[in-house]
């Protein structure tokens, strides 16, 4: 077997892409989308019907311009959705926007908008994670929405105290970011890690191993990846979304795969303890790292919807 192959033995692989045809090719369980992946996708030609599409409907809908086009990129979203659920026989993770991130009410609003279009197209919320950035106030909406039925998937997730915080709310899945962790220590050190010395693996090993430790059923799913040697280092994790093109590297290597996380007889150095908000903000403060990139992926997600934006009006 190739190296996907036996990955996908020990691990539930995740296609990180919106792109159709992508998920086809690599036969995920799951799919993950967010704002640059949908500004990718919406940037193809052959995509343009989904976006008149969903103009036409938030038309129909009226409201002011900037309500139109908040209903447009989510009806957009949920098409875009709704075309992978028939693909793939888990789930899909369609992301709250970026403006939201610091709300919960309006976070809440929203996720429960996008399950609402995503029933309306008969679509079971069971087969939908809302993506909520891992904000004190993404968590707090998280922890109501687990409580209704509606999965959810933090993101931006970069701090222990941000994957406490979620563990502590119950909430279903959390993506750790790898790639972006390794982006920060090597521009400041100016290292190239390799492996179990990856900043990146190192957070989600730790993590893995305190909630396999202590019981949660919060899922570990490690996104943002570089290289296939991150992906390979954290082999046996609960899942992980790949980039469709570390699917094809991994695809195109037929050497053995070590199995390097395992939920039997982990143990973990960290305490168990609920985290109130001043301690997640203090803890998540302590972390120079995890508070500029928790900032920075924010900014960045924000930065491609308007972009979005700017292309549905170019079409519309």
């Amino acid at each position: 077997m190739n190296k996907l192959e036996q990955l996908k033995k020990i691990t539930t692989v995740v296609a990180d892409t919106g792109a159709i045809d992508d998920i086809r090719r690599y036969a995920p369980v799951d799919a993950t989308t967010n704002p640059s992946l949908l500004l990718k996708v919406a940037a193809n030609p052959s995509y343009r019907n989904f976006i008149l599409e969903a103009r036409s409907r938030s038309q129909s809908q009226g409201g002011s311009g900037s309500e139109e086009m908040a209903d447009c990129i989510d009806h957009l979203a949920v098409a875009i959705g709704a075309q992978i659920t028939a693909i793939v026989p888990g789930r899909v993770s369609t992301e709250v926007s970026a403006r939201l991130s610091f709300d919960t009410s309006a976070t809440l609003d929203k996720a429960r908008k996008l399950i609402r279009l995503y029933e309306d197209m008969g679509i079971d919320r069971q087969r939908v994670l809302i993506k909520i950035a891992a904000t004190w106030e993404g968590i707090r909406a998280a922890e109501v929405l687990e409580k209704e039925g509606i999965n959810c998937n933090l993101t931006l997730l970069f701090s222990f105290a941000q994957a406490r915080a979620c563990a502590d709310a119950g909430v279903f899945l959390i993506s750790p970011f790898v790639g972006r962790i390794y982006d920060w220590y090597k521009k400041a050190f100016g290292e190239d890690y390799q492996g179990a010395a990856d900043p990146g693996v190192q957070s989600v090993t730790r993590i893995f191993n305190y909630y396999k430790a202590n019981g949660f059923n919060t899922v570990v799913m490690g996104a943002s990846f570089r290289n296939t040697g991150q992906i390979e280092a954290l082999a046996g994790c609960d899942r992980l979304t790949i980039s469709p093109q570390l699917l094809a590297e991994l695809e195109a290597d037929n050497g053995h795969l070590e199995t390097f996380l395992d939920a039997e007889g982990v143990s973990s150095a960290d305490s168990n303890q609920v985290l109130d908000e001043e301690g997640f903000r203090w803890h998540h403060n302590e972390d120079a790292m995890a508070t500029e990139k928790l900032a920075e992926g924010i900014r960045l997600f924000h930065s491609d919807e308007l972009k979005l934006e700017a292309l549905i009006r170019e079409l519309g």
